[in-house]
Order: C-alpha cells, then structure tokens, then sequence
C-alpha cells in the first residue's frame, strides 16, 4: 500500500463563508436547527476514504485516493503539496539504544 501526505491551505483573504463550505465538504458537519430539534450529518469526502490527519491542512491518504482528493482541492483554488511516504528500515536508534 503506498502513501501520500498532502499539505493543503486555501488563499489568503477566502472569505469565511467559502471556508466554511470547504471544511464541511472536506470533512463532514453534524448539523441541528429549529434548536436541535432536527439534527442530520452532511458527508464530506474523508469520510469516504481512509486517512489521518496530522495537524490543520496535513492529511496521509492512500494514493489511489490521491486524485479525489486534488480534484476537490483544485475546485476551491487551494495550495497543496503532495508528498511520498516510505516506510524507513528500523534503526537501534528508534529503539532509543545507542
């Protein structure tokens, strides 16, 4: 299974409304209204795949899930970066031994 690691951001000066609907789309939102009297859960396209996410805007998905992911990110204009990961041979110094 190979790995991507994708760092995304959108412009500088996106007004919150963009943001929001580029979160949502992103990730999912539980949503309430009439004062939670009806609750309901929009999707967002994570929840269709597996991934994990380090920090804000830092993403690791498989890489057949690579374009999905673009596509949706180039819909909103965001920067993104998109990286390898590999998996390194375990050293003595990972154990903490010298």
């Amino acid at each position: 299974m190979k790995l991507s690691i994708v760092a995304f951001r959108l412009p500088k000066g996106t007004d919150t409304n963009t943001l929001n609907k580029f979160v949502r789309g992103l990730y999912g939102q539980d949503s309430k209204s009439w004062s939670g009297k009806y609750k309901f859960h929009r999707n967002g396209i994570l929840e269709e795949i597996q991934f994990r996410k380090f920090i804000r805007g830092v993403i690791i998905i498989q890489d057949l899930d690579l374009e999905k992911i673009i596509s949706y990110l180039a819909k909103y204009k965001a920067e993104y970066y998109v990286g390898t990961v590999t998996h390194a041979p375990e050293s003595d110094a990972d154990r903490g031994e010298p």
